[in-house]
C-alpha cells in the first residue's frame, strides 16, 4: 500500500512499499526503509569521570540495532508507527506522529527495558546548513562535525592543537575540544527553516557529518521530538521562543554605561571610579565578584562561597551602594548554587538537610579547585525556598542590582538527590533549575526589569529564567577558539534557539600556561563589547598578569571612548532589546537572518548584525590596522569615515579605536548612528 495521508494540514505521512517518510508543511524529516532505517536502539556502558567541572565520557556500546521494520496504524488525528528488528517480530520501539500547535510531534515508548541507547536519522541534503545546539564558540554553522551535548566547563583553548590546550590537559585534565560548552540544548536550526528539538536532559550527541542525515544519539529513549517550519529565519526564531520563552528586558540603568568589574575592596572602588569619571567615561554600574571575601588558590584570586558581605574585605559598603546608587552607579555581585565548607551557610544547609549527598548518605563534596563545597539540592523544594530566601536577604535587600548566577554545570553524576533520579539525567537538567531559583527570587522581590542577572551555564527552558548570558571564560588570547573571536558564535549560536540577549567579559578572564591580557587586546574587546547589549569588564583570574582598563592613560581614554559610543547607541540598543522579549528576536544577528538570498552569509561566523541595521566585524587578531568585511548587498555606511558602499567584500581602516561598523544608509535611526563619527 502506498499513498499520501494528512493527519492534519501541514503533516503529511506517505506509507511506502517498505516504509514511510513524515514531512512537515513541504519539508522531509524523516524517511524510513528497510534498507535504510532511520532508527536504531541499543544498549552501552558508559564512565563518567568529573575533575573540577572537566568530565572525561567514555561509552562502550554493546549493542546496536536498527529498527527495519515498521508497521504503521492510522489513529484518530495521529499515527501510530510499531518498530522491530525482525520482520513480523516483537515492537521494540513505537512512535506516535501527530499534529500539536502547529508542530509536527513524535513521541516515543519502548517495549524493551534493557534500551538506553537511542539514533535518529533526521532527512538532510549536501547544501544544508546547521546552526544552534546551544552556545558553540568554535563552530557557528555545525555541518560537518559531531557535538555532544553535555554542560561542562568549556575547556582552556579548547583546541587540541595549541600548547595552551595542551597544557591544560597534562596539569589539569581542562583543555576542552571544539564542542565543549557551558550551554549545550539538544535544539538545532536547519537553512530549510525548521527547527528541531529533542525533549531529554540525557547525554546526546548530534552528528551532522552524514551529506544524507543528521543522526542524533540520545542515552536514553527521549520523551519526544518537536518540528517547526517558518516562511523565514526571523519567524522560525520568534516560533522557538515562543516554545521556550522569551527574555525580560534589561533594567534601563543598564544602558547608563560599562559595567566595571573592579575587585579589592571599598577604597579601590571609590579611587578607580574617581579616576574613569575624571575621564568622561560613562559608568553603568559597578561588579564586585569578591563583594563576599575571597581567597587565593594556584588557579588565581577566588571568592568566598559564602553568600554575604564581608565588612572586613568591603568596609561600609551598605552605605556605599546608596550612594553610588544616588550617581546612577549600581552594584552588582556575584553567586553560584554550592556552599563553601567554611562558611555559615554551608553549616545551616547541612543541618537543614539541604544539601545533595553522595552514596553514602553524607553530605557530598565537590572539588572546586583547592577548596570543597556542597551542592544546594533544588530538587528539595526547602532547599529551593531556602536558597531564593538567601538571594533575597543577603543580596536583594542589602541593594545589589545585580549579580553574576555562576556555574551550575558541575552537578557530579554520582551524586544522590531528593527526587532519587539518576544525576545522569539531571545534569543537564541542573543549569536551568538554577536559572529558575534566580528568577523566581527576582520576581518575587517584585525586581525583574529592575535587577539583571547574567549566567553562563544553561540547557533548555532557559531562555525564560535567564535575563543574559555571557560567554563564559574565554583565554586572554587571540586564539580563534577560546578567544576575542570565540565570543562572536556564541552569541550567534545560542542567539539561533532563544537566547537573545548576550555580552562577554571585556578583556577575557582565564590567564594560564603563559596567557596574559595585553593593552591590544583589552582595547579590541571593548570596541566589541559597545555593540553588544551589555558592556562589562573583568579583571581576569590573574588580576597582574592582565592589562587592566586603567593601565594607562591611552586605555582609559579608549574605554571611556567606547563607553561614550554605547551610551549614543542606547535608544537603538533598547529597541532591540524590547524586540527581543516581545518577539524573541536576537540582539545579535547572523547575516543570514535579514539577507537570506546571499549564500555567502551562511558560512560567516565572524561578523554579525547588530539588530538590522548595523553591521560589526570586530578585529579579532593582533597587530591589524585595517579589516576587510563582507557586506550583503544594499547601502551602507561606514561609521567612522562616512564612506558608502554597497556591498561584498571591503578593506576598510580599522586603526584601535574604531573598529569595523556599518549601518544601513535608510534605516531610520541613520540620524543616530552619524553621531557617532562625532565621538
Amino acid at each position: 500500500m502506498s499513498g499520501t495521508l494528512n493527519v492534519t494540514k501541514g503533516v503529511n505521512v506517505e506509507i511506502l512499499q517498505d516504509g514511510f517518510e513524515v514531512a512537515l508543511n513541504g519539508v522531509v524529516l524523516l524517511q524510513h526503509t528497510i534498507q535504510k532505517p532511520m532508527l536504531f536502539v541499543g544498549h552501552g556502558e558508559e564512565t563518567i569521570e568529573m575533575y573540577r567541572g572537566n568530565f572525561d565520557i567514555k561509552d562502550y556500546v554493546t549493542e546496536r540495532t536498527a529498527l527495519r521494520y515498521a508497521n504503521v496504524e492510522e489513529m484518530e488525528g495521529a499515527y501510530k508507527i510499531d518498530l522491530s528488528n525482525l520482520k513480523n517480530g516483537d515492537t521494540m520501539l513505537s512512535l506516535i506522529v501527530k499534529e500539536e500547535e502547529n508542530r509536527l510531534k513524535v513521541e516515543y515508548q519502548k517495549n524493551d527495558a534493557n534500551i538506553n541507547r537511542f539514533w535518529l536519522r533526521v532527512a538532510a541534503d549536501k547544501q544544508e546548513k546547521v546552526y544552534g545546539c546551544g552556545e558553540q564558540l568554535s563552530h557557528f554553522n555545525m555541518r560537518g562535525k559531531n557535538f555532544p551535548l553535555w554542560t561542562s566547563e568549556p575547556g582552556v583553548g579548547r583546541n587540541k592543537q595549541t600548547y595552551v590546550t595542551w597544557q591544560a590537559d597534562v596539569v589539569d585534565k581542562a583543555g576542552g575540544d571544539y564542542y565543549n560548552t557551558n550551554f549545550p540544548q539538544p535544539t538545532y536550526v536547519s537553512s530549510k527553516k525548521y527547527y528541531c528539538h529533542v525533549e531529554t536532559t540525557a547525554y546526546a550527541d548530534f552528528d551532522f557529518r552524514n551529506e544524507a542525515f543528521h543522526e542524533l544519539q540520545v542515552w536514553e529513549v527521549p520523551k519526544y521530538m518537536l518540528f517547526e517550519t517558518a516562511d523565514t529565519y526571523l519567524e522560525l526564531v520568534e516560533k522557538i521562543t515562543g516554545l521556550f520563552g522569551r527574555q525580560p528586558e534589561l533594567p534601563e540603568w543598564v544602558y547608563n554605561g560599562v559595567v566595571l568589574g573592579i575587585q579589592g575592596g571599598t577604597d579601590v572602588v571609590e579611587q578607580k571610579l574617581e579616576k574613569v569619571l575624571a575621564k568622561g567615561m560613562k559608568v553603568s554600574g559597578v561588579w564586585c565578584q569578591d563583594w563576599q571575601g575571597k581567597r587565593i588558590t594556584s588557579f588565581g584570586k577566588r571568592l568566598m562561597w559564602n553568600w554575604k558581605w564581608n565588612e572586613s574585605e568591603y568596609p561600609e559598603l551598605d552605605k556605599k551602594i546608596a550612594e553610588w546608587k544616588e550617581n546612577d552607579i549600581r552594584f552588582l555581585g556575584y553567586i553560584n548554587p554550592y556552599v563553601a565548607i567554611e562558611g555559615d551557610l554551608y553549616k545551616e544547609a547541612e543541618d537543614k538537610g539541604y544539601l545533595a549527598l553522595n552514596t553514602e548518605g553524607n553530605t557530598y563534596l565537590v572539588d572546586f579547585g583547592e577548596f570543597y563545597c556542597g551542592v544546594v539540592d533544588f530538587t528539595n523544594e526547602e532547599a529551593t525556598e531556602w536558597y531564593k530566601q538567601v538571594i533575597k536577604e543577603n543580596m536583594i535587600d542589602f541593594g545589589l542590582d545585580g549579580w553574576m548566577a555562576d556555574f551550575g554545570e558541575y552537578l557530579p553524576t554520582d551524586v544522590v538527590l531528593k527526587n532519587r533520579i539518576d544525576a545522569k539525567i539531571m545534569h543537564n537538567a541542573w543549569p536551568t533549575m538554577w536559572a529558575k531559583v534566580n528568577y523566581e527570587a527576582v520576581s518575587e522581590a517584585g525586581k525583574l526589569g529592575e535587577i539583571v542577572y547574567f549566567m553562563r551555564a544553561g540547557y533548555t527552558g532557559i531562555q525564560k529564567y535567564c535575563t543574559l548570558l555571557w560567554g563564559g571564560d574565554q583565554s586572554v588570547d587571540w586564539s580563534l577558539d577560546d578567544g576575542l573571536a570565540s565570543v562572536i558564535p556564541a552569541a550567534l549560536s545560542s542567539g539561533m534557539i532563544g537566547c537573545g540577549l548576550h555580552h562577554s567579559d571585556i578583556g577575557g578572564y582565564t590567564s594560564l600556561h603563559g596567557n596574559k591580557r595585553s593593552k591590544e587586546l583589552l582595547m579590541r574587546w571593548a570596541e566589541m563589547g559597545a555593540f553588544t547589549p551589555m558592556m562589562r569588564t573583568h579583571e581576569g583570574n590573574r588580576p597582574d598578569d592582565c592589562f587592566q582598563f586603567d593601565g594607562d592613560e591611552e586605555t582609559l581614554e579608549h574605554l571611556a571612548r567606547m563607553s561614550n559610543v554605547y551610551v549614543t547607541m542606547a535608544p537603538y540598543i533598547k529597541s532591540l532589546v524590547e524586540e527581543n522579549a516581545r518577539r524573541g528576536i536576537p540582539v545579535q544577528r547572523p547575516l543570514f537572518m535579514h539577507y537570506e538570498e546571499d549564500e555567502k552569509t551562511y558560512d560567516i561566523q565572524y561578523q554579525y548584525l547588530f539588530g538590522e541595521d548595523v553591521l560589526v566585524a570586530p578585529v579579532h587578531q593582533e597587530n591589524q590596522t585595517e579589516w576587510e568585511v563582507y557586506l550583503p548587498e544594499d547601502q551602507w555606511v561606514h561609521v567612522w569615515s562616512g564612506e558608502a558602499y554597497t556591498g561584498g567584500s571591503v578593506t576598510v581602516q580599522a586603526p584601535l579605536g574604531y573598529p569595523p561598523v556599518f549601518y544601513r544608509k535608510k534605516s531610520i535611526w541613520s540620524e543616530l548612528f552619524s553621531k557617532l563619527i562625532h565621538i
